[in-house]
């Protein structure tokens, strides 16, 4: 279609032309000369084979197909404006962003201060919420999950990477070597209640712990594991920074347990690219934080 179509600027000449019924403000307006827009008017006469406009003593007004077009150019400019200032409003608007409380607390939250300056014109708006969501009527526009739970399946889900878990303690917990788990307390969490159990598969060992405590959510755990109550499995997400201070050790290996995080959207990634920055974003922190905890890349 757009092969019989006149010159788009030309059809913007006539607009500006039809709605001064002058062509010396057209220019002014359009910062052309009134020759430039006289030849555009000629032009798209010519293409249509219609004239557009009457010209008696030295002044311009519409001819019947004038009006005609008129009224269609002011309505598809309207639209246009409307189309151009909703994606400016959508630009304006915050990413909201869903995500487990654990990760949010202990990884995503230190680390925005980097997306910020990498994405000044971007607001993260973070809710801290875990398990199923619905991106279609909560007004989330992402979720960052483990993917422990069935979700939507038309949500279009990127994986962000993959879970890497071992047993954490405070360094005052064992004296030298690695601990010996049957000798200790072994911190368990509610949320993930077969994280050891998953452990000793990977690992083959067995720890039952002389004793264990069960806390309500995974951050617990690990605030336990720092003050030197226990053992607790941990993600070697969450523990990164104590790790690198020394607060807690991770005598055993950090290995996958086989499940991942993944980031939820209810529309592709491609076709925003708020969401491409910041899926983009968090596979590159995720990766950082694998490579620094346990030395090799994941």
């Amino acid at each position: 279609m757009s092969k019989h179509l006149p010159s788009l600027n030309a059809i913007r000449v006539f607009e500006v032309a039809a709605r001064h019924l002058s062509l010396v403000k057209a220019a002014e307006e359009l910062h052309v000369t009134h020759g430039a827009v006289s030849r555009q008017i000629k032009q798209l006469e010519e293409n249509l084979g219609i004239e557009l406009f009457e010209r008696r003593n030295r002044a311009i007004f519409l001819t019947r197909a004038g009006l005609s077009l008129q009224g269609t150019c002011t309505d598809i400019m309207r639209q246009l404006e409307a189309g151009l200032n909703q994606l400016r409003q959508m630009d304006e608007q915050p990413l909201v962003v869903s995500c487990e409380p654990t990760i949010a607390m202990r990884w995503l939250i230190p680390r925005l201060g980097k997306f910020r300056q990498l994405h000044p014109e971007l607001d993260i708006h973070l809710f801290a919420a875990g398990g199923p969501v619905d991106l279609r009527h909560g007004h989330i526009d992402l979720a960052l999950r483990r993917n422990d739970f069935a979700w939507d399946a038309n949500y279009h889900v990127a994986k962000v990477a993959q879970e890497l878990i071992a047993p954490v303690c405070a360094p005052g917990l064992f004296k030298q070597g690695k601990p010996a788990l049957n000798q200790q307390c072994l911190l368990h969490t509610a949320t993930r209640p077969n994280a050891w159990v998953q452990w000793q598969k990977l690992n083959g060992q067995t720890a039952r712990g002389k004793s264990r405590a069960i806390y309500e959510h995974f951050y617990l755990s690990l605030q336990a594991a720092c003050a030197g109550l226990g053992v607790a499995m941990a993600s070697a997400y969450m523990v990164e920074d104590e790790i690198r201070s020394g607060q807690l050790l991770a005598p055993h290996a950090f290995v996958p347990d086989g499940s991942d995080y993944v980031l939820l959207s209810v529309s592709p990634f491609d076709e925003d690219q708020r969401r491409l920055a910041f899926l983009q974003w968090l596979q590159q922190e995720f990766a950082m934080t694998a490579q620094a905890v346990t030395g090799s890349n994941q």
